[in-house]
């Protein structure tokens, strides 16, 4: 499917750009969020005269994409849970976790944008997560994850 990218999409393009996605992705995922319009010949005026609109937005919100990025930058989070004497916790931190100790300290994260590669932490200690705010700003915090005992 032909689609007219109405932001930008890591890993596909830039605003304006004109690609083709698999009909699944572009129904059930772009469209729906608003990332996207079908290249038909009436979207592709209604594009050009909302142009310079869109990249406005665009500019604003990775405006404030980096300002945020800036006050997360180094930012030590911590999270307790019950662990055993080897440092293993009963249970696991998850994103869910992360993004609502972030919440306590007045950051506002979806915890989609929270990059756990290895999964769920499952030890005590420090980890570095990575925080993507947007397609082109990525932020690193600490996360310190404290173990009590039962």
């Amino acid at each position: 499917m032909q689609i007219i990218l109405l932001d930008k999409v890591g890993n596909l393009g830039n605003l304006g750009d004109v690609v083709k996605v698999k009909d699944g992705y572009a129904r059930n995922y772009l469209i729906p969020q608003g990332k996207a319009k079908r290249a038909t010949e009436a979207n592709k005026a209604e594009f050009e005269a909302l142009r310079a609109e869109l990249e406005k937005a665009q500019a604003e919100k990775l405006g404030a994409a980096q300002a945020l990025a800036e006050k997360l930058e180094g930012l030590m989070v911590q999270v307790t849970r019950n662990a055993g004497m080897d440092g293993r916790l009963f249970g696991s931190v998850s994103n869910a976790d992360v993004a609502e100790a972030l919440q306590a300290q007045g950051f506002e994260i979806e915890r989609s944008a929270i990059r756990m590669p290895d999964g769920p932490l499952k030890q005590v200690g420090d980890v570095h997560l990575e925080i993507g705010l947007h397609a082109d700003v990525v932020t690193t915090i600490t996360v310190s994850v404290l173990g009590e005992q039962q």
